[in-house]
């Protein structure tokens, strides 16, 4: 078997994986018996898509989504009398994304379908999303009959072979005496170890052929044993150096979340007493309003995570990967600084940067070893003395503020409406942002104090992620609020599966940031392209009473109102608070906030891509002076 593992184990709920030996999971599937009698109980002379059906209940499914089609056709059958809900997509990539989010906003596996051919490659930008942020998914995907594989037949693709480098693992089904199996190691694989995708490819004649059924199946993955419980001698190695450090930085990666880390970490933070900063796929691992949160690093980080990464002597990389948009240009990152990193795949350690500690292990697992060998040695030594360092780093947190400018003009500001967003739908929201310059606001100026509560693309960056995503994580967690923060650019990807929501009953929330360009893309072209804005803008501009006035087209207003939407709109700041709130009052629909904003707001602060993280500039033209930090 050729796996490829993609961040860390699987957070909070429990997990599919754990389902995967139990029996006695209640089901209705009436095509089976005439009694409902346990998803697991043994059954014969059923089809390939009665015991698919089958096996998905005694995983613990409650919740698919995905699209019918021809080779597919047959597992929809059995699904019409099954326990599990399907929520009918409106493209298969939505199906994807909606996966995602449900399984990051719960800590359970995500599941989709689709037919063969182009349904199967609907859902690839998903599936390499998934695994760019190491998320747990399951992708079954019907396939032409066996007869007709390697023929070009109809609505043929080699599934398989185009997902291999994107998904943990795949299977080809031949035998359907192998689908419980096959379903069983698919949920294992992607909940375990470090999570991510895994697709199950199943021929049409597969589906429809006579097979017996039985659970639990026998697990056969002899070269799959990922390590979770770290080795003591690298873990009593790394306390010895965190004891030692005084300019230590705790670097916390979305492997933390993925770990149900959160309490742990605090817990470390607090007997360390060294600061912390969360990465982009971290936030919310560790809160907002800890005095020794320093924010997010990177690209578009606070100027003290930054600083601080480049100022330390000790970096504590905990289920993160070094990615190039924290690093900037990787020879010149935290020159002065010893390297623990601990992670759950072995693949990332030393990767991009030497560990001079490496730990593989989960990192919940991992940290509370920390804790437990740094109590010992701060028993004996007592705690670092941090407190120049903290004197540095309270001195670059009062000079360079996260902060923005209100626009000249007199435009609705982004930065304001995604923060009073935050300020009025509060820490217990659930917010899934698309991609660009929306998506850094979100990061930025909305405050995270549980894990949770922040989805986003973080890997592969994928446009069109919000509204599927927003989807997912409100029909897994129906008791929550969930926003999704969007742009104009974005939105027009996806926005079909509102529809979706207002049939099914997933009544989401969606902040449409509506600047008229691709915001992120002009930004750039502001900076390094000498203005030329080529083919950023999303409409034209027209005159109407001797003023220059938008042309909305679309107008998202009467979109979302033909999507069965409620649509809103709000162009002034003084209306801001009381349309979130009109908003945050609908629970019988899905609610589309048309934030008409200036086309000129930028990002910062920011580290220009390949630059070093020295060259931050807090805002533009704006260089923060790092002095150097004590020792």
């Amino acid at each position: 078997m050729s796996t490829t593992a993609s961040a860390q184990a699987t957070p909070g709920a429990p997990t599919q994986a754990a389902a995967a030996a139990t029996v006695g999971v209640e089901s209705t599937d009436r095509s089976l018996t005439d009694a409902a009698r346990p998803a697991g109980a043994p059954a014969t002379g059923i089809t390939g898509a009665q015991s698919l059906v089958r096996s998905l209940e005694a995983v613990g499914v409650d919740l698919v989504f995905g699209l019918p089609g021809g080779a597919i056709l047959p597992l929809y059958d059995p699904l019409f009398d099954s326990t599990v809900r399907h929520v009918l997509v409106r493209h298969e990539q939505g199906a994807g994304h909606a996966a995602t989010g449900y399984a990051q906003a719960t800590g359970r596996v995500g599941v989709c379908m689709a037919t063969s051919g182009p349904g199967a490659t609907n859902l690839v930008t998903p599936l390499a999303d998934a695994y760019m942020d190491s998320v747990p998914v399951v992708a079954i995907t019907g396939q032409v009959a066996s007869g007709f594989i390697g023929t070009d037949a109809f609505q043929e693709a080699d599934i398989r072979g185009i997902t291999m480098p994107i998904t943990k693992h795949n299977f080809l089904v031949t035998d359907p005496a192998e689908i419980p199996q096959r379903i069983a190691e698919a949920f294992h694989l992607a909940s375990t170890g470090r999570p991510g995708p895994v697709l199950v490819d199943v021929p049409k004649d597969v589906l429809q052929a006579t097979t017996d059924f039985s659970w639990p199946p026998r697990m056969d993955l002899p070269g799959y044993k990922p390590t979770t419980r770290p080795h003591g001698k690298q873990v009593r190695e790394a306390a010895a150096v965190i004891q030692a450090a005084r300019r230590p930085v705790l670097y916390v990666g979305g492997g933390v979340l993925k770990a149900g880390a959160s309490e742990v970490l605090r817990e470390l933070a607090e007997m360390t007493g060294a600061p912390v900063v969360t990465t982009l796929m971290a936030r919310g691992a560790f809160p907002d309003s800890h005095p020794q949160h320093l924010g997010m690093p990177g690209m578009h980080g606070t100027v003290t995570a930054v600083a601080a990464l480049q100022k330390a002597d000790l970096l504590v990389a905990l289920g993160a990967r070094f990615d190039d948009r924290v690093t900037g240009k990787l020879e010149s990152f935290a020159p002065g600084a010893t390297i623990v990193h601990a992670d759950i795949d072995p693949a990332e350690i030393g990767k991009n940067r030497k560990a001079d500690v490496p730990i593989v292990g989960d990192a919940k697992e991992t940290i509370t070893e920390l804790v437990a060998a740094l109590t010992a040695l701060q028993e004996k030594d007592g705690p670092a003395d941090l407190s120049a360092w903290w004197a540095q780093l309270d001195r670059w947190r009062e000079t360079y503020p996260l902060g923005y400018d209100l626009p000249e003009d007199g435009a609705l500001s982004p930065q304001y409406v995604i923060e009073r967003l935050g300020a009025i739908a509060g820490p217990d929201a659930v917010y899934c942002a698309g991609v660009g310059q929306h998506q850094m606001w979100a990061a930025q100026f909305v405050k995270y104090e549980k894990p949770g509560t922040w989805l986003n693309s973080g890997g592969l960056g994928t446009m069109g992620y919000a509204v599927p995503a927003a989807m997912g994580a409100k029909a897994g967690r129906p008791e929550a609020t969930v926003w999704a923060v969007d742009g104009d650019g974005c939105f027009q990807m996806t926005n079909q599966e509102l529809a979706t929501c207002a049939i099914e009953g997933i009544p989401v929330k969606v902040a449409l940031i509506n600047n008229g360009n691709l915001g992120m893309v002009r930004q750039w072209q502001t900076l390094f392209y000498e203005g030329r804005y080529s083919n950023t803008r999303l409409h034209n501009r027209g005159s109407g009473g001797g003023e220059i006035e938008p042309i909305r087209i679309p107008d998202f207003v009467q979109l979302a109102e033909a999507l069965g939407c409620v649509g809103l709109r709000c162009e002034r700041a003084e209306d801001v608070d009381e349309v979130i709130e009109e908003a945050m009052a609908i629970d019988d629909r899905p609610v589309v906030i048309d934030f008409v904003v200036g086309s000129d707001a930028q990002v910062w602060p920011m580290v220009a891509a390949g630059a070093s993280n020295d060259d931050i500039l807090a805002a533009r033209d704006v260089r923060p002076v790092f002095t150097e930090g004590p020792v």
